[in-house]
């Protein structure tokens, strides 16, 4: 398809699963009444946040596992767009994984993406819970095109967008939950911010594809008690292969709607080709861990 009308739903968990559900339901139905083909929730959309502490308790949440999975295969089909979802995967026990699942508009699922790189900051304790992602980087082929799923902290390694480029993706999507703390000066949240857009930026111009980046918005306390909590900043985006912004939110829940023509992708690749000239024979060193 050349050209592709894609909605992201940025929102903030609303505070119980049932009516996170039904939110997430009724905002899905929404993008679609706007004509959107592709649909893109944030990460972990299903609950709050709940790597802020480190708890056992929250393993249980995996256990709807199964049941998200048939809830959006079937919402998929009825609405019949291609919908990436990120989801809280058991693979056994004492095995999770951060996953996004892309269903196609027949309900069957395209293919998943279990994330690769993980986190483990202050309020971002996501290695306590999730085993890092074994599937690599492969893009996912589905009806509107071939789509490259990253799913946050992915978002800060030009190798991750580099190598699902590589493999044929036009669209580079990040499902993200990324905030501040209350406490930051208000320069230091402008920098966070800042950054995390201009390197999402970064991917779109060196590979010359599509970015859609989908964040949560909304404040979580710290269940521990250890911090006040995370401010979810939103600020979802969609950028063309030139880094253009074509779309952007702010900190409110919103659908964000945008048409995606896919040629500007040869266009841009035939005027800046970066692709013809790397030197692969020179990157060797990119496998090295340090500075040997």
């Amino acid at each position: 398809m050349k050209e592709i009308k894609v909605a992201l739903i940025q929102h903030k968990y609303q505070g119980d699963r049932k009516i996170n559900l039904e939110y997430i339901n009724k905002k899905i139905k929404e993008a679609c009444k706007s004509g959107a083909k592709l649909v893109v929730l944030p990460e972990l959309h299903m609950s709050e946040y709940f790597c802020q502490s480190e708890d056992v308790k929250y393993f249980d949440l995996a256990d709807y596992y199964e049941d998200d999975i048939k809830y959006f295969s079937n919402l998929a089909k009825e609405c019949e767009i291609v919908l990436v979802t990120s989801l809280f995967e058991k693979a056994m026990e004492g095995v999770y994984f951060n996953t996004a699942i892309v269903f196609e508009k027949d309900g069957n699922i395209a293919g998943k993406y279990r994330k690769m790189h993980i986190p483990d900051d202050p309020g971002f304790y996501e290695k306590f819970y999730f085993t890092p992602g074994n599937l690599g980087f492969e893009p996912i082929n589905t009806s509107i095109g071939k789509l490259g799923i990253l799913i946050c902290w992915d978002q800060w390694f030009p190798e991750a967008a580099r190598m699902m480029a590589l493999k044929g993706a036009q669209i580079l999507i990040y499902p993200t939950a990324i905030g501040w703390f209350d406490e930051d000066s208000s320069e230091e949240k402008e920098l966070q911010l800042n950054s995390w857009i201009d390197i999402q930026k970064s991917h779109a111009i060196a590979n010359s594809v599509f970015v859609l980046s989908c964040n949560r918005v909304g404040f979580e306390k710290d269940p521990s008690g250890v911090l006040e909590g995370t401010r979810f900043w939103g600020n979802s985006f969609i950028c063309d292969p030139r880094g253009k912004i074509q779309a952007k939110t702010n900190t409110d829940e919103e659908i964000l709607l945008s048409r995606l023509d896919t040629s500007k992708i040869q266009d841009t690749r035939r005027i800046w080709p970066f692709f013809r000239d790397r030197r692969v024979d020179f990157y060797k060193d990119l496998n090295k861990v340090c500075d040997e």
